[in-house]
């Protein structure tokens, strides 16, 4: 049956690949998980797709940019509505790179990837997604204690 609900364990709706791109694609921002000191490290960043990868936009020698060269790392991006508990959340796993190439680095400044941190926001890494899983809560029922 091709429109019949997958869940996990828990019951949580498991969400295909095309539809956690599709709510990737409409989120604003979100966040980074790379390695720091030999310690797992979250940032949110804003962010777009293109191509497949997700990219974002930093400073040159920024903790983000240094950490995430040839690394692998998480990106994970969420919504919830807290009065219906209604939301869900896509979690994906990759190679990062620094994007150097003059053609690329021309088609990545064409995105409209607006960023809200200050600074020069020049240097683009780009996660290739090769884990990507994504989860739907569901609203809640009855009353709420």
């Amino acid at each position: 049956m091709p429109n019949e609900v997958v869940r996990d364990s828990g019951g949580l709706e498991v969400l295909g690949r095309e539809e956690c791109f599709a709510l990737l694609g409409a989120a604003p921002i979100g966040r980074i998980v790379f390695t720091d000191r030999a310690l797992p490290a979250v940032q949110p960043v804003n962010f777009a797709l293109s191509g497949g990868d997700i990219i974002i936009r930093t400073v040159q020698g920024s903790k983000v940019a240094a950490a995430t060269r040839d690394a692998v790392v998480g990106f994970e991006v969420d919504d919830f509505d807290p009065v219906s508990g209604a939301g869900w959340s896509v979690v994906v796993t990759g190679q990062a790179r620094v994007v150097s190439g003059d053609g690329e680095l021309a088609r990545l400044r064409a995105l409209a990837l607006r960023v809200w941190a200050p600074g020069d926001r020049g240097r683009y890494l780009a996660i290739t997604p090769e884990l990507v899983s994504g989860r739907r809560f569901p609203a809640r029922t009855g009353s709420v204690a």
